[in-house]
């Protein structure tokens, strides 16, 4: 049985950049990869982007409301409109039969974004579908608290493996703060694509805690 893996960490734990490694590796023994992300995440509109500058276009954007599993059928049959039959056999004669390669794995980045049913949809993917997923993203926002498609994969992923960075303390860093200059940000939406108004820091928590003035979400 295929399996659903969530690998995550705070910013800058080289979450993009592993995502592109595990696509190479895959490609490079001759088998087919998918890769999508949120239509939410703004950055670097259709591509991810690792922050040592690789990028890379991805074959499907996801918009909130969109059934992920059908979106992902759809382009593993080469763009064929349709819904991915349950089971892997059917869904390799079916590729095939469009002149396309089964897809090995489907690897998705900032997979926090995804809403819940989204991630209900990659363990589908998964299991009934019996294509690998490799979901990568962050756990929790500026405030400390979970993002659902994030929380969700917690409570369902086959696997979980956090991606670590250092604090500029040099322990582990595992909150992301949010920045405005050098003011540390408690409010506003809980998505905010980095950029000319705020930036984001990955902290370890006694630094978190030194710069919000020992406020938690």
């Amino acid at each position: 049985m295929a399996k659903l893996y969530f690998r995550y960490g705070a910013m800058n734990s080289g979450k993009s950049t592993g995502l592109l490694q595990a696509a190479y590796n895959y490609e490079e023994r001759g088998q087919r990869v998918l890769l999508a992300k949120p239509k939410l995440d703004t950055k670097g509109a259709d591509e991810i982007v690792s922050r040592l500058g690789v990028t890379r276009e991805v074959d499907f954007l996801v918009p909130a409301e969109a059934n992920l599993r059908q979106l992902f059928g759809q382009h593993a049959e080469g763009g064929v409109p349709g819904t991915l039959l349950d089971g892997v056999d059917a869904a390799d004669t079916r590729a095939l039969r469009h002149g396309v390669k089964p897809v090995a794995c489907l690897l998705v980045d900032e997979a926090q974004f995804f809403t819940e049913e989204q991630i209900d949809d990659l363990l589908r993917i998964a299991v009934l579908d019996g294509v690998p997923v490799l979901a990568y993203g962050i756990r929790t926002d500026f405030r400390t608290r979970s993002f659902p498609g994030s929380a969700r994969l917690m409570d369902i992923a086959h696997s979980l493996e956090e991606l670590k960075t250092i604090c500029r303390c040099g322990a582990k860093a595992v909150f992301n703060t949010r920045r405005s200059g050098d003011r540390v940000i408690f409010d506003g939406d809980q998505v905010a694509i980095d950029g000319t108004d705020v930036w984001y820091e990955s902290l370890c928590a006694a630094c978190y805690l030194e710069a919000s003035g020992g406020r938690l979400g």
